[in-house]
């Protein structure tokens, strides 16, 4: 693995601030139409880039049965429900607070591996654990953890604790076909066969074509979201990872939210309370106790 360069710093950064925009896009754009037809223009307008740059890279791809089975469990998990879930949650969450929540996904990655894979846990990975749990808590609770226990937590946070869980099942299931498919391919492959189904299920409930509401916002928050959000920041990070390796690239993630919330902020006048923030900033340190091992030290991982 090379060093970083100021050019891969620049693209990780920016892939963190598309991210983060994310947030931001999709609450406008689920305000001005359905959540499906959203999710279905994005992952076409990102399908149709991608697969671009696919043929120019490597050519057509000649993929199994088999293997499009592979690509339609990441379709089905990272693009799919990840985007069901993403969407609708954010039709009652803010963007800063919507993007907390979901910070916590690597903590959960790291107990499915501790759970179902038997990786170790060191103490300092239980300490972060434990932190971004507590944090995850404060945040969906708006700082009252005794909600969750009187049925107090909204929906939407239900929704957006979805999305978590649909992400760690595409992470797992990414892993074995990582050892099939390059990068490219493999979100490519993941982006198709979630846009099918995305729009199967638009055109089901009649949505996909019914955008005759949709202000030039919504439609520049879509293309986003497809285009930048999806198309680049994806291709950007995958080469991050081939070039500097998984460890250092996943450490520029934990700005996600922190770009979340500013944005938030800055566009839509969300106003986060101190005990969220509390929550939040417990959620990116045990996030960062939870993705330090004693391996991560090589840095080539």
């Amino acid at each position: 693995m090379s060093q970083t360069t100021p050019a891969i710093t620049v693209k990780l950064l920016l892939t963190a601030l598309f991210w983060g925009g994310t947030w931001v896009a999709g609450r406008v754009a689920v305000h001005e139409a359905s959540p499906l037809a959203v999710a279905s223009w994005r992952f076409f307008f990102a399908a149709l880039l991608l697969g671009g740059l696919l043929v120019a890279r490597e050519g057509w791809p000649r993929w199994s049965a088999r293997e499009w089975l592979k690509l339609a469990a990441l379709g089905l998990t990272g693009v799919f429900f990840y985007n069901v879930f993403f969407l609708y949650g954010l039709q009652h969450v803010e963007a800063g607070r919507g993007a907390l929540v979901v910070a916590f996904i690597p903590v959960l990655i790291a107990l499915a591996d501790w759970l179902f894979f038997r990786l170790p846990m060191s103490p300092k990975k239980a300490l972060g654990v434990v932190l971004a749990l507590i944090g995850c808590l404060l945040v969906v609770t708006r700082g009252h953890p005794l909600r969750i226990l009187t049925g107090e937590v909204g929906f939407g946070e239900w929704l957006l604790l979805g999305t978590a869980v649909s992400w760690v099942a595409y992470t797992l299931i990414s892993r074995h076909c990582s050892r099939h498919f390059s990068a490219l391919a493999m979100t490519f492959g993941g982006c198709l066969s979630g846009w099918l189904m995305l729009t199967a299920a638009a055109l089901a409930d009649g949505s996909l074509l019914t955008l005759d509401a949709t202000t030039w916002r919504g439609w520049s928050s879509i293309v986003f979201l497809g285009v930048l959000g999806t198309a680049l920041a994806f291709t950007w990070y995958s080469q991050a990872i081939a070039q500097i390796g998984t460890t250092k690239a996943a450490a520029f993630i934990n700005l996600v939210p922190v770009f979340a919330v500013l944005l938030g902020a800055l566009l839509l006048d969300e106003r986060i309370g101190g005990a969220v923030l509390a929550g939040g900033a417990l959620v990116i340190l045990g996030v960062f106790l939870t993705n330090r091992p004693a391996a991560a030290a090589t840095s080539n991982s």
